[in-house]
């Protein structure tokens, strides 16, 4: 008998509850005309140190010329968010906070009044990050905290009365549907208030060979990671998909400046996902959608900005003009 609140879903009520969302999305995903996977479930601790991997690329351009600006501006973004009362930096999508080490090392060299709350959908990176900052930075404060961003900062919001400053770099940001990137910077701000202020970091369009050697790696650690899915599913609700059937596929449109990654199905072939009582059938060169990572023009930028009710602060580059990270202020 199929659960109200999970209509897609057979014996959703005997999976533990924290995969339950995980099961909804997978089923419905698969069920629509175009399959899809959401990206957010690539992070288990798989996921994770694979992803690591990847910005350690020659081609994965994104991580470097982020920490380029952070390191070479460093003292300039902290200057623009900074202040004498205390404040929670709060890191959307934390991983290890490589980055992020780079400006808390100079905040912490200020004596600076704050409190590092890094905030992840993995558990596994967050107690790694954990203790991996109570070895390299003993004395800073932090509050980890899991799971959904606005579920998270909700939370954050009721027990704090500091001021927020909100770190969401590495381009996560394009991640999400273009028309979704609206609703979720207005969303983002319901939980800011006046004084409040975001690091949003946006990867800037380019030459389109670029962008897309950075999600197709010679080395196959991007498909890797997108077939680490297909593989998390299979250990979560006893499923059979076999990887050897697909192939990773990557391309760029120059025009709405998408980057779309899918897995394709090399031949007719039935899935089972024993847990869910859930069968799908692909055909041969189907495709399942996987991410989609969008490029922005400044232009572009400034009015995502505008309709959320974000004012532009400070714009931040790195030499190539290939990344920018942007200080909005709330209100």
């Amino acid at each position: 008998m199929k659960n109200d609140l999970y209509p897609n879903v057979v014996n959703i009520t005997n999976l533990p509850f924290e995969q339950q969302q995980f099961a909804q999305d997978v089923v419905q995903g698969l069920t629509k005309k175009q399959k899809t996977l959401s990206s957010k479930y690539f992070y288990d601790a798989t996921g994770s140190k694979l992803f690591q991997k990847i910005m350690d690329l020659p081609d994965y351009y994104l991580t470097r010329a982020e920490t380029e600006i952070f390191t070479y501006q460093k003292e300039e973004i902290i200057s623009g968010f900074c202040s004498a009362q205390p404040f929670n930096l709060v890191d959307l999508g934390a991983g290890d906070a490589t980055k992020t080490k780079i400006l808390l090392r100079s905040l912490l060299q200020r004596q600076t009044n704050f409190t590092f709350v890094p905030l992840d959908i993995s558990l596994d990176a967050l107690q790694e990050l954990q203790s991996n900052l109570a070895l390299e930075l003993p004395q800073l404060p932090v509050v980890p905290l899991a799971g959904d961003y606005f579920k998270a900062l909700a939370q954050l919001k009721r027990e704090s009365g500091m001021r927020q400053v909100i770190f969401f770099l590495g381009s996560n940001i394009g991640n999400f549907p273009f028309a979704e990137i609206k609703i979720f910077l207005k969303k983002l701000c319901q939980f800011l208030q006046a004084g409040d202020q975001l690091v949003i970091g946006f990867d800037l369009k380019k030459d389109p060979r670029l962008i897309r050697q950075a999600y197709d790696d010679a080395e196959g650690i991007t498909a890797a990671f997108n077939f680490n899915l297909l593989r998390r599913i299979n250990e979560t609700f006893t499923g059979n998909f076999e990887l050897n059937n697909f192939q990773h596929f990557a391309e760029y449109n120059p025009i709405s400046g998408e980057m779309r990654s899918y897995l394709i199905s090399t031949q007719d072939q039935e899935v089972t996902l024993q847990d869910l009582d859930f069968t799908l059938n692909l055909q041969a060169w189907e495709a399942i959608h996987t991410e989609s990572s969008y490029k922005f023009s400044e232009a572009e930028i400034q009015v995502l900005a505008a309709e959320a009710d974000l004012k532009t602060q400070l714009i931040f580059t790195d030499k190539n003009h290939y990344f920018a990270d942007v200080l909005f202020s709330v209100g």
